[in-house]
């Protein structure tokens, strides 16, 4: 017979809340990887409830925490990212972003500087990680399609 833990145990967990990142679909695939590492490593400094607690192999080797929720990744066009962005802003949801500007930048302060010199309305964005409540999310990321 199992009991109520057991079976909670087992069961789905479910999250109130969404980790999404949206790329713009004309990225090359390397960019794609490399935007998403970008984006989604922002939100657990600002977030630091969606980091789990860290990892432990058989052998007491210990490894990193990591998410304690899936990344959805999502697929739009320039137009849908950018209105994406609108809508993460006006509904203030923590959010990072990666801009085409950051290819060709080398650190992470002329990457800092490059997003400075551009109004947020002028963004020429690759990429855009949020998170909130699920109905909110889904609501920025209106029109992006799951990521093949």
């Amino acid at each position: 017979m199992t009991t109520d833990t057991t079976q909670n145990r087992h069961a789905p967990v479910r999250f109130d809340t969404k980790i999404a990142v949206v790329l713009r679909e004309d990225l090359e695939t390397w960019q794609r990887l490399n935007v998403t590492a970008f984006l989604v490593s922002g939100l657990g400094t600002r977030v630091p409830e969606v980091v789990g607690e860290p990892y432990e192999d058989a052998d007491g080797t210990p490894y990193l925490p990591m998410f304690r929720q899936p990344v959805m990744v999502f697929e739009a066009t320039k137009e849908e990212v950018t209105a994406a962005h609108r809508r993460a802003l006006s509904r203030d949801l923590p959010r990072s972003i990666f801009t085409s500007d950051l290819f060709a930048t080398g650190n992470d302060r002329d990457n800092r500087a490059a997003v400075r010199a551009v109004p947020a309305d002028q963004l020429d964005l690759a990429g855009m990680a949020v998170y909130g409540p699920r109905n909110a999310v889904d609501k920025v990321l209106k029109g992006a399609r799951m990521h093949p």
